[in-house]
């Protein structure tokens, strides 16, 4: 269980960095250009790091959960609007999977901080 657990919290990395992209990829799109491609990513980055992430300084056990939900979500909803339905719907669908799976006790164990 130990070894599925860390491959669960390696998805949950990545489903972050896809996250980021599809703000990128929405910032692509937009203008100007130069200031959204990197602004949107930086947002969800600091927002992550300040109310979602496991060591969060403002995270929480009502916090964190709307952070993750606020920032799948927009990233969804970016890719969508961007022109990739597709993979909108894909991102959706991993996000809610792989931080479900997350949440099993076994699983949540291996990521809480140690003090």
């Amino acid at each position: 269980m130990v070894g599925f657990g860390w491959l669960v919290l390696a998805l949950v990395f990545v489903d972050e960095l896809l996250a980021v992209a599809a703000f990128g990829v929405w910032g692509w799109q937009q203008d100007p250009r130069w200031l959204w491609v990197w602004l949107l990513p930086l947002v969800a980055m600091t927002a992550w790091f300040l109310f979602a992430s496991p060591k969060a300084q403002y995270g929480g056990r009502l916090r964190r959960p709307v952070v993750k939900v606020v920032v799948f979500g927009l990233a969804s909803l970016a890719l969508w609007d961007a022109g990739h339905p597709v993979w909108a719907a894909a991102l959706l669908v991993f996000s809610v999977v792989v931080n479900a799976l997350a949440q099993v006790p076994a699983i949540a164990a291996l990521a809480t901080p140690e003090e």
